[in-house]
């Protein structure tokens, strides 16, 4: 579908103002999805001229154009590289042995509903028994992150639920009456 020219002049500036806003407040693929569709609505699809109306970097709306075109999203280097690794990739080794340690504690949920593991192995078993088979401190995480990585490879912990012994009733003692 062809705009005509004429479609440049319905904006006005209070209209222009709100679309810039507006794209301010987003950030990333989400931002550049919205500049290549007001480029396409209201530029024709012209990176140039969404420059110029809404003073947005052409290279933005270009690579926004580009994703709605072919359905890829391109990710920045700051998202795609920055961060933490996880301790299952900087500790492969120590990984599968927690695998291996959880998978001999554990047990499937009663229900048989979902494929989620119990076990009744805690996190500072799992860091103690380890250590046991040799791996150092260092190669070891916090037992709070130990009970997050647990967690992440499918083994919920669960509390060993103890039998509880009865409350002792008081006897009634029957009212007597005169």
């Amino acid at each position: 579908m062809i705009i005509p020219i004429s479609t440049l002049f319905l904006l006005t500036e209070s209209h222009i103002e709100d679309i810039r806003l507006a794209a301010s407040k987003m950030y990333g693929t989400e931002r550049r999805a919205f500049q290549a569709a007001m480029a396409i609505k209201y530029c024709q699809g012209s990176p140039r001229q969404a420059e110029t109306m809404f003073g947005w970097g052409r290279q933005n709306v270009e690579v926004g154009l580009a994703e709605k075109r072919t359905g890829i999203i391109c990710l920045g280097m700051q998202s795609a590289f920055s961060g933490n690794k996880r301790w299952e990739e900087l500790q492969p080794k120590a990984t599968e042995a927690l695998r291996q340690l959880a998978e001999s504690h554990s047990q499937q949920d009663p229900s048989f509903r979902t494929e989620i593991a119990y076990t009744r192995l805690t996190a500072c078993e799992a860091l103690k028994q380890l250590r046991e088979q040799g791996f150092s401190n260092e190669q070891l995480p916090a037992p709070s992150t130990m009970a997050e990585i647990l967690n992440r490879m499918g083994f919920r912990l669960r509390k060993v639920v103890k039998a509880k012994p009865q409350k002792k009733f008081q006897k009634l003692t029957p009212y007597l009456t005169i």
